[in-house]
């Protein structure tokens, strides 16, 4: 593959009937066809069958052997930083080193009041959470003072495979989350929810704002999410991907607004466009036909971006 190209794993399910051959079949046949990585997302509280996100790389991690294993992104403001440090140091050992850290603060929709998360403070648990996590993770007895979590040297073993820890990359779309993406993160990954439009206009952001922070943009990874999918039967793409935005988002009319979908050529045409503004690496969302998607990717539309 030219550009390294991710690609996530069935996690959704109709009628919470969990296909566990389905998602079996397609982590392996995904490392087979070269895909870079495999990705799963967050959102605890939902009437869709949604897999939770670590359980399930966990799974994923003892069926594959070299695909990295990434979350996009989990939601660290409404868990507890020092059990969550623990289960993904956990994942990375267990997958030798393969994790990435995909974290965000959540959008509007988020129930954080669910998780006794006052909305007015999750910008500031966030942070701090994420302080605690790299503390654990990188000191051999941690110490942090902070407004949320105070402690002094607490050993956690084993530490993350990778050192100094797993890369963590943020999921933003505000000035304020690229700010943050900026200053505290090893890249950033354009959301789902953003148009392609919207990614180039963000990219300029993050150019400025790396800048700002002093950092090199050499070492910062740069992502887009896409949700994709390709027929020659255009109509009938967007149909398919109005139903499944409308099931899982309650928001049809996101799906021709933020997806990449038509023919091969037009979809070939479209990643172009985000590589060409930026983006290093692109993870794929086929959010129905997941295999035949896979294999139609890998083959007729990847080796042409």
């Amino acid at each position: 593959m030219s550009t390294k190209c991710g690609i996530s794993i069935p996690q959704t399910f109709e009628q919470s009937e969990i296909d566990l051959e389905l998602i079996r079949k397609f982590v392996i046949r995904a490392e087979a066809l070269g895909y870079d990585s495999l990705w799963v997302q967050e959102q605890m509280i939902s009437d869709a069958a949604i897999l939770e996100p670590v359980a399930l790389l966990t799974y994923v991690a003892a069926l594959t052997s070299r695909v990295r294993l990434g979350t996009a992104v989990l939601l660290t403001a409404i868990r507890n930083p020092v059990e969550l440090a623990k289960t993904l140091a956990t994942v990375d050992q267990l997958s030798r080193g393969r994790l990435i850290v995909g974290v965000g603060i959540g959008g509007p929709t988020t129930p954080h009041e669910i998780f006794a998360v006052p909305r007015d403070q999750r910008g500031h648990r966030f942070v701090e959470g994420l302080k605690v996590m790299k503390a654990l993770w990188t000191q051999p007895k941690a110490s942090v003072s902070g407004d949320f979590w105070n402690f002094t040297d607490v050993p956690m073993e084993p530490k993350p495979a990778q050192k100094p820890h797993p890369p963590i990359w943020f999921g933003a779309r505000t000035e304020l989350g690229l700010k943050r993406a900026a200053r505290l993160g090893n890249g950033w990954m354009g959301p789902g929810s953003s148009s392609s439009a919207e990614f180039v206009q963000h990219m300029e952001l993050i150019r400025r704002l790396l800048d700002e922070a002093k950092r090199d943009p050499a070492t910062f990874s740069i992502s887009k999410r896409v949700y994709i999918a390709v027929d020659d039967n255009r109509a009938r793409a967007e149909q398919r991907l109005r139903r499944w935005f409308g099931a899982r988002y309650k928001f049809p009319d996101m799906a021709p607004r933020v997806s990449i979908f038509g023919s091969r050529a037009e979809c070939v045409d479209k990643l172009g466009e985000l590589i060409r503004a930026g983006a290093q690496q692109i993870l794929l969302d086929p959010v129905f036909d997941h295999v035949e998607q896979m294999e139609l990717l890998a083959a007729e539309v990847v080796p042409a971006i």
